[in-house]
């Protein structure tokens, strides 16, 4: 807190031996920073105030955030508190389930209706034994259910935000590959 000894900065216009803002402030603090050229003690940009003049209020500072209701234009939204731990492995599954590229196909496939597994080997041209594979996975995951149709079993999607996941990821990938 400065008291009124010598390194209180002056107020008012320069008193004698002093100049104002076209020339050197001697005040008895030193010299104007050498190469300044400017004649002020600290180069320009240099310093975080003038010397000749008393410092700036710039309002009250943000020290820690310890009030919850302030608002910075432009800063980030505050952090939800994240999902529990059974939640997020619960989704890396999900998303582990849907990794394998005939797995998404599958999926593509699927939300436009329901598909038997002949329909999705000549949809997706990859033989009997894989689409079947591939949609025992699904099915673990919680992403296909298969209802049976006299000899053939149909497979449907769960949700439809499974195939919103599916099809924003390849949007994205296809909108990168346009860059």
């Amino acid at each position: 807190m400065p008291t009124a000894s010598s390194d209180a900065a002056p107020a008012g216009p320069p008193g004698p031996g002093e100049t104002g803002a076209d020339g050197p402030v001697a005040t008895g603090r030193g010299p104007a920073a050498p190469g300044s050229g400017n004649g002020h003690p600290h180069p320009v940009g240099g310093g975080t105030e003038s010397q000749d003049t008393e410092p700036q209020d710039t309002g009250p500072q943000d020290t820690g955030h310890e009030d919850a209701d302030h608002d910075h234009p432009g800063a980030p939204v505050p952090l939800t508190p994240p999902p529990s731990a059974d939640a997020l492995t619960d989704a890396g599954e999900l998303l582990r389930a849907l990794a394998a590229p005939v797995r998404i196909a599958i999926v593509l496939q699927l939300r436009d209706g329901d598909r038997c597994v002949h329909d999705l080997v000549d949809a997706l041209d990859v033989a009997q034994p894989l689409i079947s594979q591939h949609l025992r996975v699904l099915k673990a995951a919680g992403v296909v259910h298969g209802q049976r149709r006299g000899r053939e079993v149909a497979y449907r999607l769960v949700d439809d935000h499974l195939a919103h996941i599916v099809v924003d990821a390849v949007a994205h990938v296809q909108e990168e590959a346009k860059r």
